[in-house]
């Protein structure tokens, strides 16, 4: 049995899709904290401290793995969370990338669309999400993109729940330009 949920709206009529620009923030680990940290690099040998992924990994077998993705536009319109794990994504081969993320509600079963926000994540550092941050992505600009990826073994069995945003609120999302840029 899965628990990939997919919330959706109980309406019997379709309601037009209406398509929102999201801006895209450098994320960094001020920025990003809402919704979990920003890993920057660090010289070797540097002794373990809040800079580095707090991660809770205590529910199952950590897997730790490269992905290979392929692109898939700057739209989003499902977005997913995992309650029981903080998990790790970083590109690899200094690749840049987006993600959208809302922040956790363990109390609700669809996200706070007023708390969704883009990031633009450079090449040269990694996100961990908090437990239950919806996130949408990774998305980028080239064919395909390398990641790592930090969860648990049956994190996309056990602990998936999926929105799905044009369903539920009528919403799509797309990524805008960065900022400043």
């Amino acid at each position: 049995m899965t628990s990939d949920h997919v919330t959706t709206a109980t309406e019997s009529k379709a309601r037009p899709i209406e398509c929102r620009m999201l801006s895209l923030e450098v994320a960094t680990p001020e920025s990003f904290a809402r919704y979990g940290q920003v890993v920057m690099p660090t010289e070797d040998g540097v002794a373990f401290s809040e800079a580095d992924a707090q991660l809770d990994l205590s529910g199952g077998t950590p897997r730790f793995y490269s992905m290979q993705l392929q692109y898939r536009g700057r739209r989003f319109s499902r977005i997913t969370r995992h309650r029981r794990v903080t998990q790790c994504l970083g590109a690899m081969l200094g690749m840049s990338w987006m993600i959208g993320v809302a922040e956790a509600n363990p109390s609700g079963a669809t996200p706070d669309v007023g708390t969704l926000k883009a990031f633009y994540v450079p090449g040269d550092r990694f996100i961990k999400l908090h437990k239950g941050t919806w996130h949408a992505g990774p998305y980028f600009d080239a064919s395909s993109v390398l990641f790592f990826n930090l969860e648990l073994s049956d994190t996309n069995i056990v602990d998936h729940d999926t929105c799905d945003l044009a369903t539920t609120y009528g919403l799509e999302f797309e990524f805008d330009t960065l900022r400043g840029a």
